[in-house]
């Protein structure tokens, strides 16, 4: 597997890496069947070492992972743009971690109550006063008559990214390279 390319950006602090996972809202799940790329954003949460999911139990993400397991989780935040005098000094200010393995559908019932359970913590904490039921998960249909499929990305490797803000290059409206010589 590779790692990153630009070392210089790499973060293997591992608290930070689980800090922005636990924060972040919406991740990009990345497949691959017969050549043809698919990507879909997804809520997601963390446990150890997998990232657990759900969606409806058919579909074009359904049949993507039952051709082909091995797949790619990226979450990303961009935290404004960093200025220079020098232009092809810009930058941006951002975090993104990938997550690479394979994915696994949730066959057991505690194991899916749970990940929803902790997704439910994750989204809306504290709105619920009773905890998720089996048999809501077990039982509950779509709107389009589908069953909710939990699945999780087993992983095998993560790399992680990061340019962090300098808050005197930060780049805000009204601006200017001008003002900045001042």
């Amino acid at each position: 597997m590779m790692g990153v390319r630009y070392a210089k950006r790499e973060c293997n602090d591992e608290s930070k890496i689980e800090g922005f996972l636990t924060q972040a809202k919406t991740g990009f799940l990345g497949l691959s069947s017969e050549d043809i790329p698919y990507v879909v954003p997804l809520n997601f949460v963390r446990v150890g070492q997998a990232i657990y999911l759900h969606g409806a139990a058919e579909g074009r993400k359904v049949h993507y992972m039952q051709r082909n397991n091995q797949a790619c989780f990226t979450v990303s935040e961009e935290f404004g743009t960093m200025t220079s005098v020098i232009p092809a000094h810009t930058d941006t200010a951002y975090m993104s971690v990938m997550i690479f393995g394979q994915i696994v559908f949730v066959t057991d019932l505690d194991e899916a109550t749970e990940a929803m359970q902790r997704m439910l913590h994750k989204y809306v904490p504290g709105y619920y006063d009773q905890p998720l039921s089996k048999a809501h998960i077990d039982k509950y249909r779509s709107s389009l008559g589908s069953k909710t499929l939990v699945f999780k990305l087993n992983q095998t490797h993560l790399t992680a990214k990061e340019n962090e803000p300098k808050e005197e290059h930060m780049f805000y409206k009204g601006r200017t390279v001008q003002k900045d010589h001042m």
